[in-house]
C-alpha cells in the first residue's frame, strides 16, 4: 500500500512539473509561435532629415507604414541615416532581422550599389525610391520623371530666354537624380548656339548649401540671365543669395519639386517663375508595393515613374496645398 502510495505521489509530480512546463512555454511565446512566424516586416532605410521634400518623404513613409499595419498587420522597421556609410549599416541590421522586403531610397546611388546587390542575394525583394542603384538589384524602382524634369525645364528656358542666355546650374550631389536632370536639361539646351550654361556647382540638395554656392557663382558672374536649379529647397537658396546680392540682371529662377514656399513665389510674382513635380508622396506607392511583394505577390510593373508635370503661374492653384509640410 505503501508503495502504491509513492508510485501515485511520483505521477502527481512528473504531470504537474509537465503542466508547469507546458504553461512556461505558452508564457514564453510557443502559443504565438505561428502568429510571430506569420508577420510580416517591411524594413525601410531613407536618408535622414527633418525638413523639406526629404523630411516630407519621411513623414509620407511612415504614414503609409503605420496605415498598413493597422489594416493589415503588416510590421515594420525604420531606419535614417545621415551618410552611406551607416544607411548601409542600416541594411546589414535589415537583413540580419530577416525582413521579408526592404524600401530604400539610397543616398548615393553609387555607394549604395553593393549593399543593393547583398540585399537581393539575401533573397529580399527590394523597392527603390527616387534614386536608382547602378545594378539590377532592385525588384521595382519608384520615381519621378527626373530626365522629364530636365527636359522639361531645359524647353522652358529657351522658350523664356528666346534661345539665347547666360545659365547657370545648381545640381544635387553625385546621384542617378542629378545625372538624369542633368543630362535631360542639357539635351534640351545643347541645340541652341545661344544658351550657354557658365556655372554648374552642387548644391547637395540643401538650402544652405545653395546658397553659399550662389553666393559665390554671383561673385564672379556680373551677368547672369536664369537660374536652372534641380531641387525646390536649393532654389529657396539661390532665392535667397540673390536678393542678398540685389541683382536684377537674373530673370528667373526654376525647381523641381513642388514645395509649398516655392509655388506662394510664383503665385506671388516672385523670381521663382516655375517648378516641376517630383512629389514626396511617391513613397507611399513604393511602400504599398512592398508590402504586395512581401506577401508573395509578382508586382505590376517593374519601374514607376510620376510624371514631371510644369507648375507655373498659370496653373499653380491646382497644386498649391496652403496645410502642406514640404
Amino acid at each position: 500500500m505503501k508503495r502504491l502510495l509513492i508510485l501515485l505521489l511520483s505521477f502527481v509530480t512528473i504531470f504537474g512539473l509537465a503542466a508547469c512546463g507546458s504553461t512556461e512555454s505558452g508564457d514564453s511565446g510557443s502559443g504565438a509561435e505561428g502568429e510571430t512566424d506569420d508577420k510580416l516586416t517591411i524594413g525601410i532605410s531613407l536618408p535622414s532629415a527633418t525638413h523639406g521634400w526629404m523630411g516630407a518623404l519621411i513623414d509620407s513613409a511612415e504614414k503609409q507604414a503605420k496605415a498598413l499595419k493597422e489594416s493589415e498587420g503588416i510590421d515594420y522597421v525604420m531606419t535614417n541615416a545621415a551618410d552611406p556609410n551607416k544607411q548601409a549599416n542600416d541594411v546589414d541590421d535589415l537583413i540580419a532581422q530577416d525582413v521579408d522586403v526592404i524600401v530604400m531610397l539610397p543616398i548615393e546611388s553609387a555607394a549604395l550599389t553593393p549593399v543593393g546587390q547583398k540585399i537581393k542575394d539575401a533573397g529580399i525583394p527590394l523597392v527603390i525610391v527616387d534614386r536608382e542603384l547602378e545594378n539590377d538589384a532592385a525588384t521595382v524602382v519608384v520615381k519621378g520623371d527626373n530626365e522629364g524634369i530636365g527636359v522639361n525645364a531645359g524647353k522652358y528656358f529657351v522658350e523664356q530666354l528666346g534661345g539665347k542666355g547666360k545659365i547657370v546650374e545648381i545640381t544635387g550631389p553625385p546621384s542617378s537624380v542629378t545625372e538624369q536632370r542633368g543630362s535631360g536639361f542639357k539635351e534640351a539646351v545643347d541645340g541652341e548656339a545661344g544658351m550657354e550654361i557658365i556655372a554648374s556647382q552642387s548644391g547637395d540638395f540643401s538650402t544652405e548649401k545653395s546658397l553659399e554656392v550662389m553666393q559665390n557663382i554671383l561673385q564672379a558672374n556680373p551677368e547672369i540671365d536664369a537660374v536652372f536649379t534641380q531641387d525646390d529647397g536649393m532654389a529657396l537658396g539661390v532665392l535667397q543669395a540673390i536678393k542678398e546680392a540685389g541683382r536684377t540682371d537674373i530673370q528667373f529662377v526654376t525647381g523641381a519639386g513642388g514645395a509649398k514656399e516655392v509655388f506662394e513665389d510664383i503665385q506671388n510674382d516672385g523670381l521663382m517663375k516655375a517648378t516641376f513635380l517630383y512629389s514626396p508622396t511617391m513613397v507611399e506607392d513604393a511602400v504599398k508595393i512592398a508590402a504586395d511583394l512581401a506577401k508573395g505577390e509578382e508586382p505590376a510593373e517593374e519601374m514607376v515613374v510620376k510624371e514631371a508635370t510644369q507648375v507655373t503661374k498659370e496653373n499653380v492653384e491646382e497644386y498649391y496645398d496652403p496645410e502642406s509640410k514640404f
